[in-house]
């Protein structure tokens, strides 16, 4: 496979990149990680959000939000 062509899966994401992922707007992530609610990591200067916090998050809003179709 050819480098140029090849899909690169990072661990680390920009705000900007992590609002993508969850499909909401930038103003927001910049929020929820300013908040604590999204966990983010500095390296350098650079503010970056693991991907693996961003899961935890949906997990927590899921585990916290009620399911009415279930009951």
């Amino acid at each position: 496979m050819d480098n140029n062509t090849a899909s690169v899966e990072y661990i680390v994401l920009t705000v900007e990149q992590a609002a993508e992922r969850l499909n909401i707007g930038r103003t927001l992530m910049y929020s929820l990680v300013s908040s604590g609610e999204v966990e983010s990591v500095l390296i350098g200067r650079l503010r970056r959000i693991p991907l693996d916090a961003l899961t935890r998050y949906v997990h927590k809003l899921s585990s916290a939000t009620p399911n009415p179709e279930v009951a």
